[in-house]
């Protein structure tokens, strides 16, 4: 396998200060990174450095509890919980090398939050942030609505948070640790392998220093795989959002907007960061029941649960090809990835 090609790449700033006497100058800036490249940073957002440097201390607390009891709010279908080691993806084959508590808002929740004895406050603390997450996205749903020729309020309603059937989540994450001593790292192994997300948005939450997220535009259409082979490592500036669209916007706006591919690369070089990442990221996910289709009908209407289920299957479908593609690697005796070791969970 030859080395990654990289490529600078500027990813847009925008700025939410003063947004209701400037929404059609953040409206047009959106719309350019949207149909771009499909990153931006947003930075003068409804969240301060503060606020953002408490949830991570919130999280923290969470993953530095025992595995059994994070076990008590394990993984479930309904997309709620703590997973470790679980998440594999079809552009690798082998389980990222992280863990994550899914967090989400309504009736999914109710015996998924961690005991309030076993960390008091951590619900309260995690509730106040996601609402502040959501009035985050809902700034930038409404100008997307605006974008595509919508009412103001189109994406808001079908992503209301009040409702028992909404799916957004709240992901707390924490990539392990990479022991150096344990030699180089195959190019093929990553913390987070390179993806596209199904959402709508998605609302990144980083911590400068911890490096990794890099980027891969070249996707025309959301029903393709459409990653290309030149990266761009992600800078961000420390109390910065940085926002992608999902898949199901990319389908909402005809694939006018992008979703890109991206990815968490596993520490290789000198300058890398090889210690424990935390990342946050809210995902802006539809109401069961709503009806999705863009302003010139490329694709057929579906609801929020048949887009969510398509989603799902073609992720399964493109893992099954992908452990197919592995195992017939070992039966012709070619390279085969290996597995790094990485240090244990703190």
């Amino acid at each position: 396998m030859g080395a990654t090609k990289y490529a600078n790449r500027s990813i847009p700033r925008i700025s939410l200060a003063d947004f209701d006497n400037r929404i059609d100058e953040i409206t047009s800036q959106l719309v350019k990174a949207a149909e771009t490249d499909g990153f931006f940073s947003l930075t003068d957002t409804q969240i301060s450095i503060s606020e953002i440097d408490a949830i991570f201390t919130t999280s923290e607390s969470f993953f530095a509890l025992p595995d059994d009891a994070k076990a008590t709010v394990a993984f479930t279908h309904k997309n709620v919980g703590w997973e470790k080691r679980s998440q594999v993806r079809p552009s690798t084959g082998f389980p990222d090398q992280k863990e994550s508590y899914q967090l989400q808002f309504g009736d999914n929740m109710a015996d998924k939050w961690i005991a309030e004895a076993a960390l008091p406050g951590f619900k309260a603390r995690a509730q106040i942030f996601m609402d502040k997450a959501q009035g985050v996205s809902e700034m930038l749903m409404t100008c997307f609505a605006r974008g595509l020729g919508f009412p103001d309020d189109f994406f808001v309603k079908v992503h209301n948070i009040t409702r028992p059937d909404c799916q957004s989540v709240l992901r707390l994450l924490h990539y392990f640790e990479v022991d150096r001593a344990n030699g180089p790292i195959p190019e093929s192994f990553y913390r987070a392998g390179a993806h596209a997300d199904w959402d709508l948005l998605t609302l990144l939450f980083q911590r400068s220093g911890e490096s990794g997220l890099e980027i891969c535009p070249g996707r025309e259409v959301v029903t393709s795989f459409g990653m290309g082979d030149t990266w761009t490592k992600v800078v961000f500036n420390p109390g910065d959002i940085v926002c992608n669209i999902g898949d199901l916007l990319m389908s909402w706006s005809d694939d006018r907007f992008k979703s890109t591919f991206h990815r968490v690369k596993a520490p290789s070089e000198a300058d890398d960061y090889y210690g424990p990442r935390y990342s946050i990221a809210f995902f802006n996910q539809p109401c069961l029941d709503c009806t999705i289709q863009g302003p010139l009908k490329k694709y057929p209407t579906v609801t929020g649960a048949e887009f969510t289920k398509a989603a799902m299957d073609r992720n399964f479908g493109a893992l099954q090809a992908k452990k197919e593609q592995l195992s017939q690697r070992e039966r012709t005796n070619t390279a085969t990835p290996v597995t790094p070791q990485v240090a244990a969970s703190a």
